[in-house]
């Protein structure tokens, strides 16, 4: 059971893993552990066993005195509007995200959408559950229903104006996943030609695993732009809370490129905001942020510590390279959505493609797919990787982060798989290719 509990938040093989009486478990340690008193939003998403799991999840938390407010099938950056806007004690999103079809899991969050991590509680979540050890409630809480589609939508639309979009022509991937739900109530009120691609609701998946990370998932939607010359594209992910926009040409926008391109956009309506970027964002966010006025803050990869971060610096925006976006007025959470319509509405005030318009963050640096290795001593590869190359400037904000003239690498242990991850970044493409030579080499002789 333990092993469930991630670092930001539960994953498991339904029935093996995730069974009713370990998700009526965690309802209940969940209940015990929100620091205020009230209710607690109850979402999932559209995966074959998610009702089940969050009827279960609903009865452990009403056990325990905690009126319930059901919200449905939604998105998982719902669940953190529903919890902000309402006031909520917390709030629960049955989801896996992106993983396949046999897996299932919980997101959570308390009071103002803050996150729960295992920095934050969800280890002490994990140990109640583990040895079943519940206050004693008083009363049953109650469970009440509750369409929150028509205000999130408002509330999206709030990031821009939406008077003044002009017509475009896309196409919206959601991949069988809870975007093809929450898309189609957004589309009135926008001035686009909408090509639906896969909107049926499917846990199983049946056209591609919905992860817009992966070029493999992307290649229909790409398809569709060029052969219909289509102005962009939006491939989200399982849950609804990342979202790739695609270029004109096909061109997916990576997680720094979309950082670069949000944060000109916010510091346009907000001159001198801060902005944090996460450490393995390329140095074009960072640039866009500094060359438009901004205050730029790096952070560890990881939504508990970019929501923590945000509210310790003011941040009103910030960005991860693996496509999460963040909003201070969104309660400091994340949205694919609030993203790609900002990302459009970008485009839509603009007189060039979007390729042109992204044209200088993309020249700006070469950089490498993150590359995994599999490696079950961790720390013991980073120590021998610092020390190799210590002749050079380094930081362990996340992991080793080794900075060379004209570029940067950084080594990082999984939070959940015996892996490091090697991310690297250069001006010059024959210097990207050497210091990513020297790391592999040091990493597979010590392996």
């Amino acid at each position: 059971m333990e092993n469930i509990f991630k670092a930001y938040d539960i994953r498991g093989k339904v029935g093996s893993e995730l069974s009713d009486e370990v998700l009526e478990k965690i309802g209940k340690a969940f209940a015990d552990f929100l620091p205020n008193e009230g209710t607690v939003a109850v979402g999932r998403d559209m995966r074959p066993d998610s009702k089940n799991l969050a009827e279960n999840l609903i009865k452990g938390l009403v056990s325990q005195g905690r009126d319930v407010i059901d919200i449905g099938e939604v998105t998982s950056d719902m669940i953190y509007f529903a919890t902000g806007s309402l006031k909520l004690a917390g709030g629960a999103m049955i989801t896996a995200s992106h993983n396949p079809g046999e897996y299932n899991g919980i997101k959570l969050c308390r009071e103002e959408a803050k996150p729960i991590g295992e920095e934050s509680g969800l280890f002490d979540i994990r140990d109640a559950v583990i040895s079943s050890s519940f206050k004693a409630s008083p009363k049953t809480g109650t469970v009440r229903k509750k369409d929150v589609g028509e205000a999130w939508v408002e509330h999206v639309l709030n990031f821009i104006d939406s008077s003044s979009l002009r017509p475009l022509k896309i196409a919206v991937d959601a991949g069988n996943g809870m975007a093809g739900k929450i898309f189609p109530e957004i589309e009135p009120y926008l001035p686009f030609e909408v090509e639906e691609m896969y909107f049926e609701l499917d846990g199983t998946f049946p056209n591609h695993i919905a992860n817009p990370l992966e070029e493999k998932n992307i290649v229909d939607i790409k398809k569709k732009i060029k052969d219909m010359s289509l102005d962009a594209g939006i491939a989200f992910d399982g849950d609804g809370d990342r979202a790739v926009l695609i270029d004109e040409k096909g061109e997916a926008l990576s997680g720094t490129v979309m950082t670069a391109l949000l944060s000109e956009y916010f510091l346009k309506k907000s001159p001198g905001s801060t902005i944090l970027y996460n450490a393995i964002c390329g140095l074009a966010a960072k640039d866009t942020i500094e060359k438009n006025g901004g205050k730029a803050f790096r952070t560890r990869v990881g939504h508990s510590f970019i929501k923590s971060d945000m509210r310790k610096y003011g941040a009103i925006f910030a960005g991860e390279h693996s496509g999460h976006y963040y909003f201070k007025d969104n309660f400091m959470a994340d949205s694919g959505l609030i993203a790609a319509i900002i990302g459009l509405y970008i485009l839509s005030s603009s007189k060039v493609p979007l390729s042109k318009l992204v044209e200088p963050f993309r020249k700006a640096y070469f950089n490498i797919q993150e590359t995994n290795f599999e490696i079950e001593d961790k720390s013991t590869i980073i120590s021998k990787l610092a020390d190799e190359l210590k002749e050079y400037p380094q930081n362990n904000l996340d992991g080793l982060t080794v900075n060379f003239d004209g570029g940067w690498i950084n080594v990082r242990p999984s939070n959940t798989e015996p892996l490091i991850r090697l991310n690297a970044e250069a001006n010059k493409k024959e210097l990207l290719n050497k210091f990513v030579d020297k790391v592999n080499l040091i990493i597979n002789k010590n392996i």
